[in-house]
């Protein structure tokens, strides 16, 4: 069994029409839609719990951020 946690960071954009659109950077075309920020997260887990399972079941590898570095820049 594995054990091992995942953490990934969402973005979530406040939609002019309402509602937020959440994107997961570490895992390409990893998409969602809520109406408010708690439902938002929790479609983000289950598009990423979906992801993954999707590349589980073709063999592929599981992106990780163990590497990713962050910062904001202003202008």
């Amino acid at each position: 069994m594995n054990l091992e946690r995942l953490n990934y960071r969402i973005f979530l954009k406040k939609e002019p029409e309402g509602g937020y659109t959440v994107i997961v950077p570490s895992l390409p075309g990893c998409v969602t839609f809520g109406n408010t920020i708690d439902e938002s997260i929790k479609m983000a887990r289950e598009a990423i719990e979906l992801y993954i399972e999707s590349l589980k079941a073709h063999d592929e590898q599981i992106p990780n951020e163990e590497n990713i570095l962050e910062y904001t820049l202003t202008l």
